[in-house]
């Protein structure tokens, strides 16, 4: 499992791979400690928006926001919300219970986009019951 990294140069390695998230809520949080992804997609990193600026702003020039979901940066293809979690649940490693939940619910892209919406609107009810303010307003 890769170490959670704040500030990281924006020049991302296109061999590496970088899972971006929002840090204080705890459904992102948890589900980034517990999920485990195969040793073939070679390094990980981890990085927690709100520790990271740049990302936020990196994403926000790519026209993506962090608010309506994470990122999965893989092979130089940023891969936002239910895409994002539809690709975790294909690379991510069969082992615990977890991740054979995570793969069986999201490994169909139809199901990753029906159901990702729903765990949008739970983070945002969440974030906002917690007095959390979105990413893009940092």
């Amino acid at each position: 499992m890769a170490e959670p990294l704040g500030l990281f140069p924006m020049i991302p390695n296109p061999n590496d791979t970088y899972l971006v998230y929002d840090g204080e809520c705890p459904a992102c949080r948890n589900y980034v400690r517990f999920i485990r992804f195969r040793n073939t997609i070679g390094p990980l990193h981890l990085i927690d928006a709100r520790q990271a600026p740049q990302w936020v702003a990196h994403m926000q020039e790519k026209g993506i926001s962090l608010d309506d979901g994470m990122v999965l940066l893989l092979n130089g293809h940023y891969l936002h919300g239910a895409d994002a979690v539809h690709h975790i649940a294909l690379l991510s490693s069969p082992s615990g219970l977890f991740n054979c939940i995570n793969a069986f619910v999201f490994r169909s892209r139809k199901l990753s986009r029906c159901l990702y919406p729903v765990l949008k609107i739970c983070r945002n009810t969440l974030l906002f019951l917690m007095g959390k303010k979105p990413l893009n307003t940092h």
